[in-house]
Order: C-alpha cells, then structure tokens, then sequence
C-alpha cells in the first residue's frame, strides 16, 4: 500500500528517471546518428502525451541532446526556435492580445447576440457563431473564457424571473458520486446543471475548438502544421494563409452548424416539441425580453466605442487583408510590387504589431495645443497595447512548443531518420489514401482527448509525412486532416483548456461530457473525411506527387 501511495505520489518523478532508461537500448544496440535522434524523439513524444514534465520545458531538450549525441549542431537547433512560423505566431498573438485589451471582442459579442436573437436556441446559436469567429483570431482559451460571463449572467437572469431554470437538485446518488470521486468537476457545489445550462457552457468551448481551425493563426495546431510543413518541405509554396482559408472556413461552418443542430437535439429538444427539454426552451417572448434587457444592459455599460477599440479594429481587419492578399493565387499579391524577396506571412503581422506598439489608445493628443489649460494632456497616452502587457499574456511555453517540434523535424530529415521510417512504411503505399487519412485522423482525435493538441500535431505529422512520401501522394491529404482532427477534442475537460473552464462553472458530470464528446467528434470527423477528398483537390493539386516532396527525402543515413 506504501508503495502503491508512493507511486501514485510520486509518479512524475518516475516516470521522468525510468522512461529514458527503458529507451537506451535504441541506439545501445545500433549507434547510428538516426537511432540516437529517434531516442530523443521517443524521449520527447512520451514527455509529452504523460505532461510528466511541463511542456515547455521538454521542448527544450532538442538544445541539450541533439548536439551532445552528435544529431545537429547548437546554432542549427537554436534557429528551430526562432522559424518565421514561430514570428507570424507572436505576430498574430499580440494583435489577439490587444483585441482583448480594448474588449473588443466583447462587445462584437453582445451586438450578434442581439441581432440573432434572445430564445434560448437563438441564444445558443448566436453564442456558438460569435465564439467561433472570434476563437479564428484569438486564443481559444480567450475567446471561451469572454464568453463564460456572458452565458453565466443571462443564464442568472432567466432564472431569477422564473422564467428558465439554471439548476436543478442533484439526487442523492447524484450527491455521493461527485463526493466520492467526481462525476462532477467544481462549479456550484449541491446543484446539477440542467439540459439547456450544460448546452450553453460546454458549446462556447466546441465552438471555439472548431473556430480555430477557420485561421492559421487561430490555434497552435494550426502553426505546428505549418512549421512542420515547411520545415519537411522547405521547397513547397502550397501553404498560403488564403488557401488556408479557402479550405478551412467552408469546413469550419459545416463542421459549426451541424454541430449546433446536434447539440440542440442532444440536450433542447429540436425536433422532439413534446418532450421535457423542448418545454425547458420554451420562454416565450417574456423570456426573450429579460434576456435582451441582460444583453443590452452589458452593452450600455460598455459605453459608446472608444477611440482605442476603433484604432484596433481598423489594425485588426488591416492584418487579415495584409495576410489574405499576400498572395492570393487568383490575382497577383501585393508582396510581388515591393520586393523579389519573398515576403512571408510574419511580415505584414510585425508590421501592424509595430503600430499597435506606436499609436495612442487615446485622442488627448489633439489638444496639446488648445487655448484650455484643462484640456491639455499632462502626460502622454499609452500606446494601443503595452509591452508589459504582452510580457503578461503572451504563451511564451507554446512558443517553445513549437520550436522543439520544429527541431525534431529537423533533426530528423539530417539525421537519416526519416528515410529509415520511410523504408519501414512501404507497406502503407498498397492502402487506398483516403483509408490512411481516416485512420490517420481518428488516431490523432483519440490522442488529443488526452494530451495537448499542439503535443500530438507534433509527435505525428512527421510520421505522415513520411508515409505519403512512400505512398507518393501530395503530403496534404494527409497531414491536413490530421491536424484538424487534433484540434476536435471534445471528451474530456483535460482534452483542452476550453473545456475546462466551460465544464467548471457549469458543474457539468464528466460522464456526460463523454457522451457528447465522443458524438461531436463522430460528427467532426466524418463531415471533414467527406469533404476533404473532394473539395481539397480543388485548392492543391492532391492527385499528382509534387517534386518537392520527391527531392525531399534525399538525405543518406548518418553513422
């Protein structure tokens, strides 16, 4: 019993000393340079998927094995940290930081909410399309955590004019499990969220995992593919912020609204009118009316917009035209009149950064010359976001995240690495593709419900690129569906960030959220496996090999 309480303990520590040991018989019986790279690689995959170790700090340890076990010299590894993936990131997360310093996205909130409606499957919808647009642009985590107060004190208001019902008593049984190991997960100790309360709450968090992968910049996902793309693939000119866009949107919607009638069916009754959750959302127009007014009261305490809120949404749609028109495919980018260098998608995102760092969050300035003493400015106004500010929010760890998976990519197209896993997938080039993608995509699907997503992008789009190298097909057919699988993580509260601080407050049974989770992610899956063969051949060419990917592999194993 010591032992067993030790361990369970303990267990990081464990697992942390024994893992590498249980690994040394890798490269201990075959001491090339590709066998002591996949060591690390292992080493850093089983760090990750059990978080025995932070994350950020296991992606670092590409700066101390690599170059002491001889795979890639310190300067090569450093630069994985620093990749234009990595600038466009930082970019696209201070201008995420400063919508959220000027509220703008809350207040982009409450005006959809009240122009779709105030039933409470309007409320739903609305609450889910806001979500999503606005978690394409920022953090998920930001865009769930904006939305969680909004919900929360609308939800209070209908149930304080007996109107809608927020809780309901937990039974006995009820009470004694979440007492005894939790069913439930915090929250409101005592109460038991009703059908509608756990809808509200828990698809603000779907939304935004699915909103997230509309834009490159809407999730680590999304970067990791990216840099990992490029760093297998530097010759490639298939990844573009526009045909990400192209593609990812459309999908997003589909994989959205589907999602909202199957969650209104789930727990509102849609299509079941005698039901007992269909009476629940049957407010009527008193309903309505209080949750206007509670929408509309939020809106008037804002106040007018203020000239920093203007200042940073004229940045924020000059960033996505900037990052759209870069090179558009369809008509020649604004990159092609400046410069023959090539101008990357971190380019124009620093350049806004630069202005949001330089313009003032206020207008006082304009005074510093008036006849009234009173009027002008004492001191002069702080700028749009502050560095201070960013030093604050920024997910410096992510940063790192991504920079130690772009390492081990590196390492291991130099290391021979690659061509010896390619040399044992041959079997996988008899398989139909569209097998391999769907197979491909629900592993990363199951993983992610257990481990952070960027973790499991990492650890596995390296191996598909690999096996559509020897299956001779375009990489994107396959390392696209799986990325996105990897951002459906609908399970469990660990899965993601967002369903954690949707599943808290709402007391929501973590069994429940199983159940749900598992259907979501039925339904994300296939709507993606059935649009992905068809529609993305319209965007790249997926049916021919591209030479890139041929000349790619052309390293020789490393003793």
């Amino acid at each position: 019993m010591l032992l067993f309480n030790a361990i369970k303990i303990y267990w990081r520590t464990i697992f942390v000393i024994i893992y590498p040991l249980s690994l040394l018989p890798i490269f201990l019986m075959n001491n090339t340079t590709a066998m002591r790279c996949m060591f690390v690689v292992l080493l850093m995959s089983g760090y990750w998927v059990s978080e025995a170790l932070p994350l950020a700090v296991t992606s670092l340890i590409p700066m101390v094995l690599f170059p002491l076990m001889g795979v890639l010299d310190s300067d090569k590894v450093s630069l994985c940290y620093l990749k234009e993936t990595n600038m466009m990131f930082v970019g696209g997360l201070i201008i995420a930081i400063a919508i959220e310093h000027c509220n703008l996205h809350t207040r982009l909130s409450l005006y959809t909410i009240r122009l779709i409606g105030c039933s409470p499957r309007k409320l739903h919808l609305a609450l889910c399309s806001i979500t999503m647009f606005v978690s394409m642009w920022i953090s998920n985590t930001a865009a769930t955590a904006m939305m969680i107060p909004i919900i929360d004190a609308t939800l209070k208001a209908l149930e304080e004019q007996g109107i809608g019902q927020m809780w309901e008593p937990e039974d006995e049984n009820a009470t004694a499990r979440t007492q005894d190991g939790g069913l439930a997960m915090g929250g409101v100790e005592g109460k038991r969220p009703t059908k509608t309360t756990m809808c509200m709450f828990i698809s603000t968090a779907y939304a935004a995992g699915i909103g997230g992968c509309g834009c490159v910049i809407g999730s680590g996902t999304n970067m990791a593919f990216q840099g990992l793309f490029e760093t297998i693939f530097p010759e490639s000119g298939d990844f573009t912020f526009t045909k990400w866009m192209l593609f990812n949107v459309p999908v997003m919607l589909v994989v959205m609204y589907v999602s909202v009638l199957f969650l209104q069916v789930w727990f509102m009754g849609l299509f079941r009118p005698n039901s007992k959750d269909a009476a629940a959302n049957n407010v009527g127009k008193e309903g309505e009316a209080v949750a206007r007014k509670m929408i509309n009261q939020q809106l008037e305490e804002m106040g007018p917009m203020s000239f920093h809120e203007i200042c940073v949404g004229i940045l924020f749609v000059s960033a996505i035209l900037l990052w759209f028109f870069r090179s558009p495919q369809f008509i020649p980018g604004w990159a092609e009149f400046i410069t023959k260098s090539k101008i990357k998608d971190s380019t124009p995102a620093l350049v806004i950064c630069m202005f949001l760092f330089t313009l003032p969050a206020n207008y006082d300035f304009i005074y510093m010359f008036s006849s009234d003493e009173n009027k002008r400015p004492k001191q002069s106004a702080p700028s749009l976001v502050t560095w201070k500010l960013v030093q604050q929010r920024m997910p410096w760890g992510l940063i790192f995240l991504l920079g130690g998976g772009f390492a081990m990519a590196e390492a291991s197209k130099k290391s021979g690495m690659s061509t010896l896993i390619a040399e044992h997938l041959r079997g996988f080039a008899d398989l139909d593709i569209v097998y391999v993608m769907m197979i491909s995509g629900m592993m990363g699907a199951f993983l992610t419900q257990f481990a952070s997503n960027v973790a499991v992008a990492t650890v596995i789009l390296p191996v598909l690129a690999e096996v559509s190298i020897v299956a001779e097909k375009h990489p994107m057919s396959l390392m696209m569906p799986a990325a996105l699988c990897c951002s459906y993580a609908y399970c469990l509260p660990v899965s993601t960030p967002p369903n954690a601080i949707a599943a808290a407050p709402c007391n929501m049974p973590t069994f429940e959220m199983v159940k749900v989770g598992i259907f979501m992610t039925l339904i994300s899956c296939s709507i993606l496996f059935a649009i992905f063969p068809f529609y993305a051949p319209l965007i790249w060419d997926l049916h021919s090999f591209p030479e890139w990917a041929v000349t790619k592999n052309a390293t020789t194993p490393s003793k």
